[in-house]
């Protein structure tokens, strides 16, 4: 019996090496490019948080590319590699994100309109404004929200900070209303 565990952990551990994408329990995502220590500082950023990543549908595409702007479009995510080099510095980033992908495939326009509403902004998209558009507050008020950590470089530092508009208690609150019940019944 013993023998039959020991050789399904080596194939499921051979499995894994070989396997193309990397999925973790912190969403469902898969790799392009970086490091394996890069990889799992990604890893690591996703878990650290509270929030229940995998209710973004489908498979989040995380590139990781050394000088490359942090960004992210429907479906995939962009880091600077440089951010994830032993350090959880770029941890935040990684979550601000990946939380534009909960905007990009959950939420509507009435949505965007209440949320940029409550953030202080008057609107969800601001070329050239990062910090005044809603989007911009949303993403980073969860990633301060969901990881309240002085390790976050989310965390604000000010009032007029993106992710200053709400307390962490108020923003999840806020985030429950417009998000299934069920899908944020682990956050606590």
């Amino acid at each position: 019996m013993s023998r039959r565990i020991g050789l399904a952990a080596a194939l499921c551990s051979t499995l894994l090496v070989f396997a193309a994408p990397a999925y973790a329990g912190g969403g469902n995502y898969a790799f392009a490019g970086g490091t394996a220590s890069q990889r799992d500082q990604v890893r690591r950023a996703l878990d650290a948080s509270s929030f229940p990543w995998s209710i973004v549908p489908g498979t989040v595409t995380i590139h990781l590319i050394r000088g490359h702007d942090s960004q992210a479009t429907p479906g995939n995510v962009w880091v600077d590699a440089n951010l994830l080099d032993g350090t959880t510095f770029g941890w935040g980033v990684v979550q601000h994100e990946y939380a534009h992908q909960v905007d990009f495939l959950l939420f509507d326009d009435a949505t965007r309109t209440r949320l940029a509403a409550a953030l202080g902004s008057t609107t969800w998209y601001q070329a050239g404004l990062h910090g005044d558009a809603g989007v911009e507050r949303f993403a980073s008020t969860l990633a301060w929200s969901y990881w309240p950590s002085p390790n976050n470089s989310m965390e604000p530092t000010s009032a007029n900070d993106e992710s200053a508009a709400l307390s962490p208690t108020a923003f999840r609150s806020l985030l429950a209303s417009v998000l299934s019940p069920r899908s944020l019944a682990s956050t606590g």
